[in-house]
C-alpha cells in the first residue's frame, strides 16, 4: 500500500508540473514576476513593460508582447515586439540577485509608434527580427541582430556600457520627441515608395558607447543595393558609409548610377552647433531623378539629351534663426531642350545662401548664336546683365504670351546682337526695369524689310522704349523714339522722323491701317513726322499725329482717273476709329489745292466726309486727263464738299462750286458741238471763244446735276441746267442761248435757241429743244 501511495503522489506530481506548466505557458506568471523581470531589464538599462510572461518547454521564460521606451521618459514608446525569449539564472532569481543572463529573439515582428498625416498608426515594422542579446556586468551587448525594415535587410551588432550607478540626461521636450518621430515618419514614408527588383538592400551597423549619454555614442554604417527602384527611376549598385561620433555625423561617401551616370557625394553634420558641410558630383539623368523624388519643378519644361554634369559644395545651418545655407556649384548640360526650343550646350556658375541666388557666366549656346548672362535674385531685388547673339525668334516659346506674338512678326536673315541690364522687384517681367541696346542687320518686321536698325532699350512698367532709334533702307532712313507698352496694349511714337515709304512702313505700326495710307503713292518716300499714341487690341485711346512732306509730289486716283500732284503736305491725326487729314496743301496741274478730310476706320464702315478748294489748275491739263482733249484753254477755280463710303464712287455725294476763266468752253467734248450750231445762226460767233464759265452743282449716285450753268463768249450767254451722268457715260442737259450784239435783232425767237443735248459725253447729240 505504501508503494501505491508514493506511485500516485508522482503521478500527481507529474501531472501538477504537466498542469502548472500548461498553466504557465498559456496564462502565463503574474505580475510580481513581470515586474521582477521589468526591474531586471530597468537594471540593464533597458526600460520595458511586459504583457504577458510565459513558460515555453523548450525555450524557457517569453515575455510576449513587449514594449519598449525611451529610457528618459517611459511616456515614449520607441517599439514593440511580439515576444523575447529570456535567459534566466534561476538561482541568483531565487537569492534575488541580478539574474538576466540575456535576450533572446526570433522571428519577432516590432511595430513602431508612428502615424501617419492624418493621425492613423501606421503600419512601419521590424519584420523577422533575430538577434541575441548578452548582459555582462555593467553591458549590454548585442550579437548580430538582423531583420527587415521597409524592404531593407538590416543587421547590427555593438555593445552599450550601462554603470549601475549611471544617471541618464536630461528627458527630451514633447515637442522634440514629435519632431523626432515625425523626420522618422517622413524616412518611412520616402523608403516605402521603393521597390526592389533583385536582392534586398543591405544595411549594417555597429554600434558603441554608453547607455547615459547616448547621443554620443558611436554607430558606423554601411549601405549597399544592388538595384533601387522610385516609379519609373533605377538606382544601380548603391554604396554609402557614414559614421555617428559623439554627435557628429560623418558619410564618407554616397555612391549609385543609372542608366546615363553616376552619382558620388559626401557630406557631414555636427549637431552640437547644428550644421552642415556637403560635397555632390552628379552625371545622373537629372530630370528622372528629381521627379522620382517630387522635386522636379524646377526642371519642368526641359528635356536633357545627355546626362547634365552638376557639381555642388556648402554648408547648411539650422539655428533658430531658420535655415541658412551656404551654397556654390557648377553645372554644364550639353544638348537639352527647354520648351522644345533646343540648345547645343549650357555652363554656369551659381551660388544660394537662402536668401539670394546668384548665377555668373552663365553661358547657352543655340544654332543661331550665344547668350550669356549674369543673375542675381534676391529678396526684391531681381537683376539680369545679357549679352545676346541668339534669334529671339528662336526663343518665342519661352517668353511671355504678349512678346510671343510680338516676335512672331519678326524675321532674321542674321541674328541681332542685344545687350540689356534689366533691374525689378522679382522675376515677373512686370516689375523689370533696365536699359540695353540692340542692332540689327537686315530683318523684316510684319512683312516690311529693313537694312539695319539700332537703338538704345530702356525697361519700366512692363513696357519697353526704343530711344534713339535709326533704321535704315534703301529709300531712306527713320529716326525717333518709341515705347511699346505690354499692358496697356499700345505703341507711344515720340519725334520719329522718317524718309521711308509710308506705305510699308506703315505695317510696322499696324497693318490694318495700311489700307488708308496705300492710296497715297509718293513718287519718292516724302519727310515724315509722328507723335502720340497708337492702342491695339481694341483699345480706344489712340491719338496718333502724322506730318507728311512730299516735295517730290505723289499721285492719287480720283474718279478712276490719277491726280499729279507736284508737291503735297498735310497732317493726319489717327485716332481709335477715325483718320482726320487737314491742312492738306498741293500743287497740282499748274494750280493749288488744298483741302480736309474725315474718314472712318471703324471695321464694316468705310464712310468719309471730305472738303476741296482748288484754285488756278490748268484747264487744257484737267480737260486732257479726264476727257483726252487737248484744246481748251484757261483756269480752273472751285471748291466741292463731299462724302461716300470707300470706293464705291456711285455712293459719293457732295456740293460744290466751279469757275472757268479764260477759257474755251467749246473745248469740252460735251459743249464742243455747241460751237458749229451758233455759227450756222449767227456766221463767226461759233468762233467766238466762251472764255467764262461758273456753275454750282452737286453729285448723288454718280450723277453731277447744276440748275445755273453759265458761260460767257463775245456774242452769246450759254445758260444751262441737266445732269451729267459721269460713271454711265451719258448726258441729260439743256441749254439756252443769248445772243448780244448783231444777233439781239434774233431775241424774240429765243424759244429757237433751246437746246437738248443727249447721249454720250464723247460724243454729245444737241438738238432744238421745240423740235
Amino acid at each position: 500500500m505504501g508503494l501505491g501511495l508514493m506511485r500516485l503522489a508522482i503521478l500527481g506530481a507529474i501531472c501538477g508540473v504537466i498542469g502548472g506548466g500548461y498553466y504557465l505557458a498559456r496564462r502565463g506568471f503574474g505580475r510580481e514576476w513581470r515586474y521582477r523581470v521589468v526591474e531586471e531589464l530597468h537594471k540593464r538599462g533597458v526600460e520595458a513593460d511586459i504583457g504577458r510572461l510565459t513558460l515555453d518547454p523548450f525555450r524557457g521564460l517569453v515575455a510576449r508582447n513587449v514594449r519598449i521606451f525611451d529610457y528618459k521618459n517611459r511616456e515614449n514608446t520607441l517599439a514593440v515586439i511580439s515576444e523575447v525569449s529570456l535567459d534566466i539564472n534561476y538561482a541568483a532569481l531565487i537569492h534575488r540577485q541580478p539574474f538576466l543572463n540575456a535576450l533572446d529573439v526570433r522571428d519577432a515582428q516590432i511595430r513602431l509608434p508612428l502615424r501617419t498625416a492624418e493621425g492613423k498608426a501606421d503600419k512601419a515594422q521590424l519584420t523577422n527580427f533575430r538577434a541575441h542579446v548578452y548582459f555582462p556586468p555593467e553591458q549590454i551587448y548585442v550579437s548580430q541582430a538582423q531583420g527587415i525594415f521597409c524592404g531593407i535587410r538590416i543587421s547590427a551588432t555593438g555593445q552599450l556600457i550601462k554603470r549601475e550607478n549611471y544617471q541618464p540626461s536630461p528627458p527630451i521636450s514633447p515637442d522634440e520627441w514629435q519632431r523626432r518621430l515625425s523626420i522618422a515618419q517622413r524616412v518611412v514614408y520616402e523608403l516605402e515608395k521603393f521597390r526592389f527588383p533583385a536582392a534586398l538592400p543591405s544595411l549594417q551597423l555597429k554600434f558603441s558607447g554608453d547607455v547615459a549619454e547616448i547621443e554620443k555614442a558611436r554607430v558606423e554604417a554601411t549601405l549597399s543595393g544592388e538595384r533601387l527602384q522610385r516609379g519609373s527611376y533605377e538606382m544601380r549598385d548603391l554604396s554609402a558609409a557614414a559614421e555617428w561620433n559623439d554627435q557628429h555625423l560623418t558619410i564618407a561617401h554616397c555612391e549609385w548610377s543609372d542608366r546615363k551616370g553616376n552619382f558620388a557625394g559626401r557630406a557631414d553634420w555636427n549637431r552640437e552647433i547644428d550644421s552642415a558641410n556637403f560635397q555632390v558630383r552628379s552625371s545622373l539623368d537629372l530630370k528622372a531623378f528629381l521627379d522620382a523624388v517630387e522635386l522636379g519643378e524646377p526642371l519642368v519644361g526641359m528635356e536633357f539629351h545627355s546626362p547634365p554634369l552638376v557639381e555642388i559644395s556648402g554648408s547648411l545651418r539650422f539655428g533658430p534663426d531658420g535655415f541658412r545655407p551656404d551654397i556654390i556649384g557648377h553645372a554644364a548640360f550639353r544638348q537639352f531642350s527647354y520648351k522644345t526650343v533646343p540648345f547645343s550646350d549650357l555652363t554656369a556658375d551659381f551660388s544660394w545662401d537662402g536668401q539670394r541666388t546668384f548665377v555668373r557666366d552663365l553661358r547657352v549656346h543655340h544654332q543661331t548664336g550665344q547668350l550669356r548672362a549674369d543673375l542675381l535674385d534676391a529678396l526684391n531685388d531681381f537683376r539680369i546683365n545679357i549679352e545676346s547673339t541668339i534669334s529671339p525668334g528662336a526663343l518665342r516659346g519661352l517668353v511671355p504670351r504678349e512678346l510671343n506674338e510680338f516676335l512672331r512678326d519678326w524675321e532674321w536673315q542674321r541674328s541681332p546682337t542685344i545687350r540689356l541690364a534689366i533691374r525689378g522687384k522679382d522675376r515677373n517681367p512686370g516689375s523689370w526695369q533696365g536699359d540695353g541696346n540692340i542692332v540689327l542687320g537686315r530683318s523684316r518686321f510684319r512683312g516690311t524689310w529693313m537694312n539695319s536698325a539700332n537703338t538704345r532699350i530702356h525697361f519700366a512698367d512692363g513696357a519697353f522704349t526704343c530711344q534713339d532709334l535709326h533704321v535704315a533702307r534703301d529709300e531712306g532712313i527713320g529716326t525717333g523714339s518709341f515705347t511699346y507698352d505690354f499692358k496697356k496694349q499700345e505703341v507711344r511714337v515720340s519725334n520719329i522722323r522718317s524718309s521711308l515709304n509710308p506705305a510699308e512702313v506703315i505695317f510696322w505700326i499696324d497693318p490694318k491701317v495700311s489700307k488708308t495710307v496705300a492710296p497715297y503713292k509718293f513718287r519718292r518716300p516724302p519727310n515724315v513726322i509722328a507723335n502720340g499714341v497708337y492702342q491695339f487690341r481694341g483699345g480706344k485711346n489712340t491719338r496718333l499725329e502724322v506730318n507728311v512732306e512730299g516735295a517730290n509730289g505723289m499721285d492719287y486716283v480720283f474718279l478712276e482717273k490719277t491726280l499729279p500732284f507736284d508737291h503735297v503736305s498735310a497732317r493726319l491725326l489717327f485716332t481709335y476709329d477715325r483718320l482726320q487729314i487737314t491742312e492738306v496743301r498741293g500743287g497740282l496741274l499748274a494750280g493749288t489745292l488744298r483741302g480736309n478730310a474725315d474718314i472712318s476706320l471703324a471695321r464694316n464702315d468705310p464712310r468719309y466726309r471730305a472738303s476741296l478748294a482748288a484754285n488756278g489748275i490748268n484747264f487744257p491739263l484737267l480737260t486732257d486727263l479726264f476727257y483726252n482733249y487737248k484744246t481748251a484753254q484757261g483756269v480752273l477755280s472751285g471748291t466741292y464738299d463731299f462724302t461716300g463710303l470707300g470706293t464705291d464712287w456711285r455712293t459719293m455725294r457732295g456740293r460744290g462750286k466751279v469757275e472757268v476763266s479764260n477759257g474755251n468752253v467749246f473745248a469740252i467734248p460735251v459743249f464742243g458741238p455747241l460751237s458749229g450750231i451758233l455759227n450756222r445762226i449767227v456766221p463767226g460767233s461759233g468762233y467766238s471763244i466762251a472764255h467764262e464759265a461758273t456753275a454750282n452743282f452737286k453729285i448723288e449716285n454718280g450723277i453731277i446735276h447744276t440748275d445755273d450753268f453759265d458761260a460767257a463768249g463775245a456774242l452769246f450767254n450759254m445758260l444751262g441746267h441737266g445732269d451729267i451722268y459721269f460713271l454711265d457715260d451719258k448726258l441729260d442737259f439743256s441749254v439756252r442761248l443769248n445772243m448780244k450784239g448783231p444777233g439781239v435783232v434774233l431775241t424774240p425767237m429765243y424759244k429757237l435757241f433751246e437746246y437738248a443735248g443727249t447721249g454720250s459725253l464723247k460724243k454729245p447729240d444737241w438738238h432744238p429743244k421745240v423740235f
